[in-house]
């Protein structure tokens, strides 16, 4: 499935919450380094239904290398089995955090 996203340099923001077995496998950590080498900043956070949560703001095109990396699997000893992926308003965050 190809995402919707604009082709532009202009910044653009997302949420993701990803399902499967994505906690305790430093998800986390793999997705703040990815998130970083591609440019990214935001937030990733682990949720209390087993989840994990991340914001990330960029251009397009970091966000679609974030987005295939994810289903792909993420991590080596993670799993991914959902990905719910919304646009959303920019925040205008300076980084990228482990929440």
């Amino acid at each position: 499935m190809a995402l919707n996203i604009p082709r532009s340099s202009e910044k653009i923001a997302v949420n993701a919450v990803v399902h499967g077995y994505v906690q305790g496998v430093g998800f986390r950590y793999a997705v703040f380094h990815y998130a970083r080498r591609v440019n990214l900043v935001g937030w990733v956070r682990n949720q209390a239904n087993g989840t994990v949560e991340l914001h990330g703001e960029g251009i397009p095109a970091a966000l679609e290398e974030l987005h295939g990396w994810l289903k792909r699997g993420g991590p080596p000893l993670a799993r991914v089995d959902r990905i719910e992926w919304t646009q959303v308003e920019l925040q205008y965050y300076s980084e990228f955090r482990v929440r």
